[in-house]
């Protein structure tokens, strides 16, 4: 397979960090977490596959989250070492394999609900706390299947994001989020079938702040709750009125706490 380069935005200088976006979004959502950072840190913010610049799937074989790691590596590389490591939902988990493959060159991470649905899969069968979000992959293919791409958003972003958001969206940001869903069964192929057992992530003895939304999803919780019990070093801070989308609904909430966790870690 031929070797693909990620797009990514790039601000100020200093110790690096390094950004990762969500599932149906890109590296514009971490546009003022690079402004806020640039004066103190060289920030960089890459694409994942099939998002924002950054090239589609090369392959047939099913996407991990090591071959996302792959993808990123010359950013990594780029931010030097020690770095910071910032991720949200699908972005977190990225970033979480991408610590456990060289922990010696993470000095922090800022993770907003890692979306690691193999740990709790892990655990107990279902039924479990994944079950919503089964269901709504499983509704949102379906959809898609049909040639529905406008439904199967709806599915995937109201999940996420509570019962008639995809409706509230403006007109003019659908277009690319709907386009982006098309993938939604390689996001949950990669997150729900992660071989890494959770009892790895205790040798990320590195400062985490592990940052979950008190109105997120049963899913999000379940995973916090595992990697939270098992992360050393680990930070908990919950955000009251925010949900699994804070970075995106909030990001001035959002991005000012990972600003004071990094000036510190």
């Amino acid at each position: 397979m031929p070797q693909l380069e990620a797009f990514f935005r790039e601000a100020g200088t200093g110790p690096g960090v390094v950004c990762m976006h969500s599932n149906a979004s890109n590296s514009t959502q971490w546009r003022g977490l690079l402004e806020l950072l640039a004066p103190d840190f060289h920030v960089l913010a890459p694409d994942s596959y099939g998002s924002g610049k950054s090239p589609e799937w090369p392959s047939d074989r099913v996407i991990s989250l090591r071959d996302e790691v792959a993808l990123i590596e010359p950013v990594l590389a780029r931010a030097g070492s020690p770095l910071a490591l910032v991720g949200h939902s699908y972005g977190a988990a990225v970033a979480l394999l991408a610590a456990l493959a060289d922990p010696g060159r993470v000095r922090a991470m800022a993770l907003y609900e890692p979306t690691l649905f193999a740990l709790i899969e892990a655990q107990s069968p279902a039924p479990n706390e994944a079950d919503g979000i089964r269901d709504a992959v499983a509704a949102a293919a379906t959809a898609l299947d049909a040639g529905n791409q406008d439904a199967a958003a709806a599915c995937f972003i109201d999940y996420w994001m509570g019962a008639g958001s995809w409706a509230r969206t403006p007109e003019q940001r659908k277009p690319p989020i709907a386009e982006s869903v098309r993938n939604v069964r390689r996001w949950k192929h990669a997150l729900s079938t992660e071989p890494t057992p959770l009892a790895a992530f205790r040798a990320l003895d590195m400062p985490v702040l592990y940052m979950v939304g008190k109105r997120s999803t049963a899913s999000a919780h379940g995973v916090a709750r595992l990697l939270t019990a098992v992360l050393p070093r680990v930070e908990v801070l919950e955000f009251e009125g925010l949900g699994h989308m804070g970075p995106v609904t909030h990001p001035e909430v959002v991005n000012q706490a990972i600003a004071r966790f990094l000036a510190r870690a």
